[in-house]
């Protein structure tokens, strides 16, 4: 009898420890739950903290409470001044209201692909009011301030909201990318080809500067040259008369020798008679 009692009892405790299991869950700090019962959801938050459950009747469903990130893939949009960049941009977001969440999307991959969709179209119609520079650096404060606003506005309906919108990066696609490269590409060439042109413009110049005061220094020199060589012969024409009106016979025996010097070089063989005028300085 004892036994029996004893096994009964056993099998009770067992099974007001599973009662008790199956009707307590706990909510972390950084958690919100709501409580399924028979698969629709009661319309009450648990925040953090012990709660009770009616046990294998009602299921309890988890969300996370911070704020949470989705980082979107880089999509392409279009400038007011036609231009097409990629946008590569991130949004942060959080449930505010676990119950509509659960109701509308469920879990957060559908959350987050709903986000997508809609951080995405408002930044292509943003983007779409702006030129290529403002979105880069003017207006890319103000853009992205205004995506935050009308995206949580949009995302209220599904219990989120959207904390912060941001654009981390604006490329331009590859084709434009190599399109600019090449346009680049040429205007450096052309400016090299003007600076080329220039600089051998430039060049002609100075050598046509440098050649013409050449010719006229050598002008001139020729000139001094010339006036001091007519100086130099009228003086020594001068010296030459004045020697020769001093002594008559001194001046035609150097003449003389002077003729006989010019003569009389290497290797020259000459015929004399005795009274040839280039002796008689030697006679004498």
């Amino acid at each position: 009898m004892n036994k029996s009692f004893l096994s009964v009892g056993g099998v009770i405790a067992v099974i007001l420890v599973l009662l008790g299991w199956q009707g307590l869950f706990v909510v972390h700090q950084s958690q919100q739950a709501i409580l399924l019962q028979l698969g629709r959801p009661l319309d009450r938050v648990y925040g953090p903290g012990l709660h009770v459950k009616v046990p294998f009747i009602q299921n309890v469903v988890l969300f996370d409470a911070r704020i949470l990130d989705y980082d979107a893939r880089p999509a392409e949009a279009l400038t007011s001044d036609l231009k097409t960049i990629v946008l590569d941009n991130y949004a942060r977001w959080r449930i505010v209201d676990p119950l509509l969440f659960y109701r509308t999307v469920r879990t957060i991959p559908n959350a987050q692909a709903k986000l997508d969709a809609v951080v995405y179209s408002q930044m292509r119609a943003h983007v779409a009011r702006h030129t290529l520079t403002e979105v880069v650096d003017s207006a890319r404060s103000s853009i992205m301030d205004s995506v935050t606003k009308q995206a949580s506005a949009q995302m209220k309906e599904f219990g989120i909201e959207v904390v912060d919108a941001r654009i981390k990066r604006t490329d331009l696609p590859a084709e434009n990318l190599r399109a600019i490269f090449e346009r680049m590409r040429a205007e450096r060439e052309r400016q090299a080809r003007q600076y080329r042109s220039e600089g051998a413009e430039e060049s002609t110049k100075i050598r046509s500067t440098a050649d013409k005061e050449r010719a006229l220094i050598l002008a001139e020199a020729n000139r001094d040259a010339q006036i001091l060589r007519g100086e130099g012969d009228a003086e020594a024409a001068r010296i030459f008369a004045e020697a020769f009106t001093r002594s008559p016979e001194f001046f035609a025996f150097q003449r003389s020798l002077e003729a006989m010097k010019k003569s009389l070089r290497d290797n020259t063989r000459i015929v004399l008679t005795p009274d040839s005028p280039l002796l008689q300085p030697l006679h004498q």
